[in-house]
This record gives structure tokens, C-alpha cells and sequence, in this order.
């Protein structure tokens, strides 16, 4: 959202636009208390509730998935899924920087003098 100099929120950004054309969506009938729905409406208009709504949501879906990511057990990080760094992170980079050292030198030769 794009927050102007006169602390209003346009709600017509990119976002609205992929809610409103991208995707395929259903209408909802949700109650929302008149006051918050005041306030809504003092940051968007009426016109752009929808698209304020979906954005609300979508964070706050993907804030909940995040939490229970991290609530669970079950580690993110399994050593087995990323068997380049079973010398430790350091010989990766390292390899990296060296294959990257490599293709400069391969690929453009003379012009390729980094030692400055």
C-alpha cells in the first residue's frame, strides 16, 4: 500500500490490481463492526474495502502459516537437503567464488583482472 504525504493509504497499487484481474475470486459476505469499517473506509474509500481486505488477509494467512512453522517440531533446516555445505558453509562459499573466478577468467579473460 502506498501511504501519501497527508496520511491517507491508496489502496490502488499493484497488489489491487493482481487481486482484481490475476486470480479468479468469490464474493463473501463478511460483518464488520461500523466503527473499523469507518476507519476503512477514512484509509481506502468504499471503493477500495475489497482490495484492502484481501491484503489484510493475505498477511495475516501468511503470518499464521509462519507461526506455525516455527511451533513446530518438526526443524526447517535439515542438514540432509543441502549436501553442498557437508564441508561447512565457509568451503562453499569459498567453492563459489572460485568457480565464479574461473568463468570471469574463461569468459573474459584479460578484462577479468580483479586484483585491484
Amino acid at each position: 500500500m502506498d501511504v501519501t504525504g497527508r496520511g491517507l493509504v491508496n489502496c490502488r497499487t499493484a497488489s489491487h490490481w493482481e487481486w482484481a484481474f490475476g486470480m479468479p475470486h468469490k464474493r463473501a459476505h463478511v460483518m464488520v463492526p461500523e466503527n473499523l469499517l469507518s476507519e476503512i473506509d477514512a484509509l481506502v474509500g468504499q471503493r477500495g474495502r475489497s482490495a484492502f481486505l484481501v491484503e489484510v488477509l493475505q498477511q495475516e494467512v501468511n503470518r499464521r502459516r509462519l507461526l506455525q512453522i516455527l511451533n513446530s517440531p518438526e526443524p526447517v533446516w535439515k542438514d540432509e537437503d543441502h549436501p553442498e555445505l557437508a564441508d561447512g558453509a565457509e568451503a562453499w562459499v569459498r567453492k563459489m567464488r572460485d568457480q565464479e573466478e574461473r568463468l570471469g577468467q574463461e569468459k573474459l579473460g584479460e578484462w577479468w583482472d580483479r586484483s585491484e
